[in-house]
């Protein structure tokens, strides 16, 4: 062997788990520390143990919570934008068309909805309404105060 290019080996040095589990093996270091060993892994000990290193665990959590929540309010926001008990100012067609849809006695998507049932036709509704009242069944209404849409 060259000299001097070697580290310094040392035969009896101390591995410490954070268990608590210790032994000895030939080394470079002096001491070694370790997170987990073959007393604490869940592989060699059969239970079911989550190791968190950096709360990477609970930050997961967090997010699917996060994604369950979105999915919550996405699918509410769906319900609601085709309900009956939706009003009318909250599909956002228009003051004037509001004030004609008003007049003719519908407030509510529920009222159009009962109006094209009877056999009602909403053009009888007079000035631009119909146009808007049939862009209400194909857009959405907006969400206010998200900054989106």
């Amino acid at each position: 062997m060259k000299e001097g290019i070697h580290p310094e080996y040392y035969p009896e040095a101390q591995v410490v788990c954070a268990c608590g589990n210790t032994w000895t093996v030939g080394a470079t270091v002096p001491m070694i520390r370790t997170d987990v060993c073959n007393k604490c892994h869940p592989f060699f000990t059969g239970e079911q143990r989550i190791v968190d290193s950096g709360g990477q665990v609970e930050r997961f959590m967090k997010k699917l919570e996060r994604r369950d929540q979105a999915i919550a309010e996405a699918e509410r926001r769906k319900a609601m934008a085709t309900s009956p008990e939706l009003t009318i100012s909250d599909l956002e067609l228009g003051t004037r068309t509001e004030k004609i849809l008003a007049g003719a006695g519908i407030e509510t998507v529920g009222d159009i909805m009962d109006r094209l049932e009877q056999g009602d036709e909403v053009s009888k509704v007079p000035g631009d309404a119909e146009k808007n009242v049939a862009l209400a069944w194909v857009r959405p209404p907006r969400r206010r105060g998200t900054g989106r849409g």
